[in-house]
């Protein structure tokens, strides 16, 4: 067929009506269209790579494989050429004619074994190519087949039809020439289409060029001519082997995708084979991003499909707790959506969520264990998010418990950092203790200052101190540790480690106890604000304080959940007054019923002001308080 006969063919299936649903309908974003030219740019240089093993004669004398892109604003025009393995007719009409063919699946298909495994081909689907008509109201295609053959140009404005004739004098590989829409201009601008590629394509495994900005001729002198230079950085860290790849080169690849200036403070490098594959790079970061504890801005890891930019928030494959972890996930087994913009959920994907997330919490243990400082760093980062995996994540309950740090009553703890591990708490236990006893309030001096901990301090029993918002909510469902249960000490009648099997042998003691002149005197004035009153075995120096019911809501938790706007059940809780204080022996000697009553509310006061309440009649504390001053005075 000589270059002036040309022909005109129909596409093979009801291509008018799917031609516009795909460039109408499948892409959201019309910048991908670049993306996947260059994908199949990149497949078709990958293919002759791999023929040409066999044959080497296909390469010629051009064997550095190339993707270059130029583009031209007065005529409109962008154009994508690769020195791949090109086409000859009847490919052209195969993957160009045929809507939804993918040569690249029929190349994979072809392959077996190593072969298979090792290429790097990332075509699925056979529709990348017909984006280019999102921006371009023509295409030409112009190619020349590796394996002999006349060059072939293909043209279509992506209506019904395409034309096909000969070509000559054209290079080894294929050239895409989009006549862009006059809404689509910006795609013929240098600084755009540079971001686009950097963006989507920075890891190709081939060079992806632009021809450099030419300067202006000096005087006298001659003007710098434009040569291509490659955009992209041409190489995927992750896709190399760890033994590869140096120290600062992983800190400053995870600078570049998290835009982080300080390096991170681990990270971990993994590739996975077998049933399907997959590569992931994960990164712990040194700080905190300011939006950390907003449960809704997006977050993931960025999603490489062969190397070829995906999503930047793939956040199907880390649980919400770990939303603070950067890296990418790097598969060609994925289940994308044609468009290849939106991930499917299936087993696939959910088996690499929970391999990702198993690493990432190994990654803390190690870090826990073999460098407790840089722990602490991140502890102090991210601990209160890491305690929301802890209330969620059931799977990973007891690697998460692991990781836990709190304040403590056995060091002199500042105000605000946490220090001891659970499994440290265990081996400091007193003989006879049996459970990790904890105490909640809203601020470390508050906690670390309650009553309730004098009897704890006294008998050198460690007590956690939990002050962090969460930290209520995670008491709930985090029961036990290593068959241990975990004690609230504001909260029931306390019992000390050794003294169950005593309480138990000895209830004429409790009964006593619980006959104290004083509990009915004192539940006369308090009547309905307490659901009792009993004496003290907790307080050592305090005359009085609050405990709650073993199912009552915590002070805490009740002032979040009221702040949200819910109304919380009333919940009373016990008056516990210390029999042997000076003040409580004074209320017992007391006669005037009047004077009595104003003790007891004042104790009563101080005794909620002690675990962090708020007063219901501030007014009127100060009044007895100021009476009580005067007298005194």
């Amino acid at each position: 067929m000589s270059e002036a006969q040309s022909e005109t063919l129909n596409f093979q299936t009801e291509a008018k009506q799917l031609l516009q649903l795909m460039i109408h309908s499948l892409y959201s974003n019309r910048e991908i269209f670049l993306r996947e030219l260059i994908s199949n740019a990149s497949d078709a240089i990958d293919k002759l790579r791999f023929l040409s093993i066999e044959d080497q004669s296909l390469l010629g004398d051009d064997s550095e494989f190339r993707i270059d892109i130029s583009f031209d604003a007065d005529a409109k025009t962008l154009t994508i050429f690769d020195n791949g393995i090109g086409m000859n007719r009847d490919e052209v009409i195969a993957h160009l004619g045929t809507i939804a063919k993918s040569g690249t699946a029929e190349f994979l298909s072809n392959l077996t074994g190593d072969q298979k495994s090792d290429s790097q081909l990332i075509g699925q689907f056979g529709v990348g190519f017909y984006s280019a008509f999102m921006v371009a109201d023509k295409v030409e295609v112009c190619t020349l087949s590796a394996q002999g053959g006349d060059g072939v140009r293909w043209q279509s404005t992506g209506e019904d039809a395409y034309s096909l004739e000969v070509a000559e004098g054209l290079p080894r590989g294929t050239q895409v020439i989009l006549h862009l829409k006059d809404d689509a201009l910006d795609f013929a601008e240098d600084f755009r289409l540079r971001n686009i590629v950097i963006r989507y394509s920075d890891h190709i495994g081939v060079p992806v060029r632009m021809l450099s900005q030419s300067a202006p001729a000096e005087e006298g002198g001659e003007a710098v001519v434009a040569e291509f230079e490659a955009v992209n950085s041409a190489q995927a860290l992750w896709t190399r082997s760890r033994s590869e790849v140096e120290d600062a080169e992983y800190q400053e690849f995870y600078k570049h995708i998290s835009h982080d200036f300080e390096e991170p403070l681990a990270w971990s490098h993994n590739r996975v084979e077998g049933k399907f594959e997959y590569t992931s790079l994960v990164y712990v970061p040194k700080r905190a991003p300011f939006d950390l504890y907003n449960r809704e801005v997006p977050k993931g890891l960025k999603l490489y499909v062969q190397r070829v930019f995906i999503m930047d928030d793939a956040e199907q494959f880390l649980p919400l707790y770990l939303r603070f972890v950067k890296g990418v996930i790097d598969s060609n087994d994925l289940p994308l959506n044609v468009s290849r913009e939106i991930l499917q959920q299936d087993d696939r994907v959910t088996s690499i969520r929970n391999a990702v997330t198993k690493r990432v919490l190994s990654m803390l243990e190690d870090m826990a264990k073999k460098d407790p400082e840089q722990y602490q760093l991140f502890w102090d980062e991210f601990g209160e998010v890491l305690k929301e995996g802890a209330g969620e994540d059931f799977a990973n309950r007891a690697s998460l418990s692991k990781l836990l740090r709190f304040a403590s009553t056995h060091e002199s703890v500042e105000s605000g950092k946490k220090v001891v591990g659970l499994d440290q708490y265990l081996e400091r236990k007193v003989e006879g203790q049996d459970t990790i006893y904890y105490i909640c309030a809203e601020a470390y001096e508050t906690a670390s200052r309650s009553p309730h901990l004098e009897i704890f301090k006294e008998r050198g029993v460690e007590v956690l101190v939990l002050f962090d918002r969460i930290d209520e909510w995670l008491m709930s469902s985090l029961t036990d540790y290593e068959d241990t249960k975990f004690v609230d000490v504001m909260r029931g009648d306390v019992i000390l480690p050794g003294e169950e099997t005593a309480k138990d042998d000895d209830e004429s003691k409790d009964k006593d106890e619980d006959e104290h002149p004083l509990v009915e005197r004192i539940s006369a004035v308090v009547g309905d604000k307490v659901k009792g009153v009993r004496p003290s075995k907790r307080l050592t120096g305090s005359p009085a304080c609050l405990v709650l019911s073993e199912d009552a809501m915590g002070i805490q938790m009740r002032r979040i959940m009221e702040a949200s706007g819910q109304s919380m059940p009333e919940s009373k809780p016990f008056f516990e007054f210390n029999a042997g204080h000076p003040l409580v022996e004074r209320l017992e000697n007391e006669v005037d019923e009047d004077r009595f009553a104003e003790l007891v509310g004042v104790l009563f006061d101080q005794a909620s002001l002690a675990e962090g309440g708020s007063l219901q009649d501030p007014a009127g504390y100060v009044e007895r308080l100021n009476r009580l001053l005067l007298e005194l005075l």
